[in-house]
């Protein structure tokens, strides 16, 4: 053989097999993770609902027609919330989407039903009651010296303080938090407005009092002995510590924390120490434009309307008419 073949046919390199099938999965997976976990959840179950209605009905529900939808919805209409419907409508059409099938949404036969459905039943949401101040301190009041009433508390002080939604409590991390002279910088890796993982990082300035957010997360993680991982965890009643709380738990505890102090359960859930936070700086009459570098909104729309409640006897028409 020719010593030029012979080096030729060595330099040769093996071509890898490349695993379409694994591919196709990791990519079905990265698809999948263009929305939150809950959202995902939420749409299913609402898919599970359409389908069901369908079969019931002896209709299509996949490819869907208009037609088909916009009667589903006027079902619907009247047993659930207008905003139940709006996420249903979301969910199937990202169903057809996702499967390669087109749903006009604009189509007469749904749009103008469920505006019709807005009109008739109102789109007023039903929003959580914003744990304000004198909630949050009546609320930490409420925890006792246990490990138990330590985590509680310190999760109702930062949970304000820095208005966390309930999903960025439970996610955070002890690397997550950096104390400082001046109080405390969160890190905040993933958001339900940031889904692509930017991050954002927040300050809650050490207070310096006996409801002071910094000293009662130090209090909690140096009791918990917690150094690493989540930094809101479960404990039982023998005190132990086990693994991190969910949105879950952490709307369960601020219904028990918000019944010990004589509130009505139903009208609190985790949103609230993010609520409240808004609520409390805009009748402390805080600037817009600090308040959301605080909560972040993305939409000063829905900031709006945490701001319209606590200003709403700030400069009120009605008490400056001598009644």
């Amino acid at each position: 053989m020719h010593p030029d073949a012979a080096s030729t046919t060595e330099a040769t390199p093996t071509l890898a097999v490349i695993d379409v099938l694994d591919l196709g999965r990791r990519a079905a997976a990265y698809a999948r993770r263009t929305t939150s976990e809950g959202t995902r959840k939420a749409y299913a179950r609402d898919w599970r609902k359409f389908e069901g209605w369908c079969q019931a009905s002896h209709l299509q529900p996949f490819p869907a027609a208009p037609a088909t939808v916009g009667l589903f919805l006027a079902g619907m209409a009247g047993h659930f919330s207008v905003a139940t419907l709006g996420r249903c409508l979301a969910a199937i059409s990202t169903m057809h989407r996702l499967s390669g099938a087109h749903l006009d949404i604009r189509h007469p036969a749904i749009h103008d039903v469920l505006r019709g459905i807005r009109r008739e039943h109102g789109a007023l949401q039903r929003r959580v009651a914003p744990a304000t101040t004198a909630v949050v301190k009546a609320m930490a009041a409420s925890c006792d010296a246990s490990l138990l009433g330590a985590r509680d508390r310190a999760l109702v002080l930062i949970g304000f303080a820095a208005a966390l939604r309930r999903s960025e409590i439970v996610a955070l991390d002890v690397d997550d938090v950096a104390v400082v002279g001046e109080g405390v910088r969160i890190t905040i890796r993933r958001s339900k407005t940031d889904q692509d993982s930017i991050g954002a990082t927040v300050g809650v300035v050490r207070a310096g009092t006996s409801t002071c957010p910094v000293a009662a997360l130090q209090d909690w993680l140096s009791r918990a002995e917690i150094k690493e991982g989540r930094v809101f965890r479960r404990v039982d009643r023998h005190g132990r510590i086990g693994t991190a709380l969910t949105g879950q738990s952490v709307a369960l505890m601020m219904k028990k924390r918000a019944k010990l102090v004589g509130l009505d359960p139903a009208d609190f859930s985790g949103h609230s120490l993010r609520a409240g936070l808004a609520t409390a700086a805009a009748t402390n009459e805080v600037e817009e434009r600090i308040i959301q570098r605080q909560t972040r909104h993305r939409s000063l729309t829905v900031l709006r309307t945490y701001i319209r409640d606590g200003e709403m006897f700030l400069q009120n028409a009605s008490g400056r008419v001598g009644l």
